[in-house]
């Protein structure tokens, strides 16, 4: 018989509920000063959309990564307190736009809370109703395969159906809290 696999999760317990449980609560830093390391990271911006009772919905989002390419897969990540965040809990559409540097104006309307998104953003109807920017570096329509918690943030798999690509460009990047590009 083979020994069980060795390290930190365990093997009698499933999913991700699981595996947070094994992180140690106690650390010697603060949120803030986490978030200022994260931050140290370079990442690409994306807006994420999707509809509610036939209404446009979208965010701004920099959690986001490539998880899979057999079956193309993608992930971001949504706070639980989102002002969007039931729209993405209740729809199992979204679309992931990939933005270039010259839309800062847009990556800020979409990360400010109560604005009106879509009155002045040029979009159109994608596979499913699902709001596609009508600018962007690349465009990702996708389905989604898996939602899991993480913290204060939900985790949002999803299954790429139909990439876009807009106008090749230099990407809009955010790098210790701000927009700028490569």
């Amino acid at each position: 018989m083979e020994d069980p696999p060795k390290g930190p999760f365990p093997t009698d317990q499933k999913g991700p509920d699981a595996i947070a449980e094994m992180i140690p609560p106690e650390t010697d830093f603060t949120s803030g000063e986490f978030r200022q390391a994260v931050g140290e990271f370079v990442t690409g911006v994306t807006v994420v959309t999707t509809l509610a009772d036939n209404d446009p919905k979208g965010m701004t989002v920099n959690s986001f990564s490539s998880v899979s390419l057999e079956p193309p897969m993608v992930l971001w990540n949504v706070g639980r307190d989102a002002e969007s965040y039931q729209y993405f809990m209740a729809n199992d559409r979204f679309a992931l736009h990939i933005l270039h540097a010259g839309q800062r104006d847009l990556a800020t309307l979409f990360a400010t809370r109560g604005a009106d998104k879509f009155s002045s953003t040029p979009w159109h109807s994608g596979n499913n109703g699902i709001p596609l920017l009508d600018e962007f570096l690349v465009g990702l329509e996708c389905q989604v395969s898996h939602r899991y918690p993480g913290g204060d943030h939900t985790i949002i798999v999803g299954t790429v159906n139909r990439i876009h690509h807009g106008q090749a460009q230099a990407p809009l990047t955010f790098h210790k809290g701000q927009l700028s590009s490569c």
